[in-house]
């Protein structure tokens, strides 16, 4: 039997979390290890110069604590933040889409997003296809509108930004200057600080960010939406796959050989143990880095095993394709995580293959209840960003942001007041 070396990584980490739920040890806050992701001064408005995705090194940051007074976090003001002008990133039409990077206000770190041109395909894979899994099927004609897609996963340089208030810190220590964006960005939920270091020795600098829940990932939307005044989320499930695919039908973008995935992805038998600093390996036929393995990537939906076959029904016989196919989740467990991970064999990173999360990703947060930001037992879970090339109304854009379940809101709005 193979042993993974997730698993492992959770055993070294169980003795560090028990002992802070002890009392024993303190929160080890990422930031103070990761110099280069701390905020510095903005630079000036318009296009952005293209940069590799690790960050140029700033100032170090302060360790960020749990604070115990109440009105930690601003009420949201009304109406849209200031939008960052970059004129690529402006199409009133999709023949307009081009490449663009954008940046976060406060801080030096930036990011690329890839025009996907919207159209028709088979959402699932064939019945004849190697390694299939029953969740897969029937396959499904689906629509996808145009959008922007993240080039790389996410990395820490962005996700710390947002998880320890690089910005606000630097804001305080007068290492950058305070912006009209901010007063919404500030009034956005963020993770309060971990007992352990998430990235569990495996690396910070150009590497993607791990470890995150659902919620979290979509709050880091909410976030950087805010910074840029552009509407960003997670992509849906059949976003993910058909930009995975890059108009491909086989198993992987680049055929159906798995003995070809080296070249592409980071999987068991060729990432030591770990993960890797994004865009190593060659991209799929969209230029998208690392959809195959890596880490699984969150999307918006919930798991249903049987979803497609609803959706088949929305077909009227196979007439015509689906365009709403978002399965939004009524409950915690399970959500779907896709594209496989540094820990997974080929077969899971099949462009097809799904994913359920589940309880076991947070067995050992030695928090009751647990946390709602971070999942201990999943560093292999990172995610990417998408923006619709039309943007939805302010109502459905907090669908994409918040969530509705009771128990995790009584959570939120405590922490918002200086709880833990």
């Amino acid at each position: 039997m193979r042993v993974h070396p997730a698993s492992l990584r959770r055993s070294a980490a169980a003795a560090i979390l028990a002992a802070a739920a002890c009392g024993l040890a303190q929160p080890a806050p990422l930031a103070a290890q990761d110099p280069e992701a701390a905020a510095a001064a903005p630079v000036p408005n318009g296009d952005a110069t293209a940069v590799p995705p690790a960050q140029e090194p700033v100032a170090e940051p302060q360790e960020p604590v749990a604070q115990s007074v109440a009105g930690v976090y601003p009420d949201m003001p009304p109406g849209r933040p200031p939008l960052l002008e970059i004129k690529a990133a402006v199409a009133r039409k999709a023949e307009e889409m081009k490449p663009y990077q954008d940046r976060i206000l406060g801080t030096k770190v930036t990011f690329e997003m890839l025009p996907i041109a919207g159209g028709e395909f088979l959402l699932g894979s064939p019945q004849a296809e190697d390694d299939r899994g029953p969740d897969e099927g029937p396959q499904v004609q689906v629509r996808i509108e145009p959008f922007w897609m993240g080039k790389y996963e996410v990395t820490w340089q962005e996700y710390h930004a947002f998880q320890f208030k690089l910005d606000q810190q630097a804001r305080d220590k007068g290492q950058a200057e305070a912006l009209p964006q901010d007063a919404w960005a500030d009034a956005v939920s963020r993770p309060t600080p971990p007992y352990v270091p998430m990235d569990f020795g495996m690396g910070i600098e150009g590497c993607p960010a791990v470890c995150m829940t659902q919620l979290a990932a979509m709050k880091y939307c909410k976030w950087l939406s805010m910074k840029t005044g552009r509407f960003y989320r997670l992509p849906t499930e059949a976003e993910w796959e058909y930009a995975c695919r890059a108009g491909t039908t086989t198993a992987y973008s680049f055929g159906d050989d798995p003995a070809d995935l080296d070249d592409y992805a980071w999987h068991f038998d060729n990432a030591d143990d770990q993960y890797q600093k994004v865009g190593q390996k060659k991209p799929n036929p969209w230029g998208l880095y690392d959809m195959h393995g890596n880490v699984s990537e969150w999307v918006m939906d919930g798991y249903d095993k049987g979803w497609y076959k609803r959706l088949v029904r929305r077909t009227d016989g196979g007439s015509k394709a689906v365009l709403q196919t978002l399965n939004r989740a009524q409950k915690l467990y399970p959500r779907v995580v896709r594209g496989g991970s540094w820990d997974d064999d080929p077969e899971r990173l099949r462009s097809a293959a799904r994913r359920a999360s589940k309880k076991g990703w947070k067995i050992q947060d030695p928090q009751l209840p647990k946390s709602i930001w971070y999942l201990t037992d999943a560093p292999f879970v990172g995610f990417r960003v998408v923006r619709p090339q039309v943007e939805p109304s302010p109502e459905e854009m907090a669908r994409y942001w918040d969530t509705d379940l009771e128990d995790v809101l009584e959570i939120q709005m405590k922490q918002r007041q200086g709880g833990r």
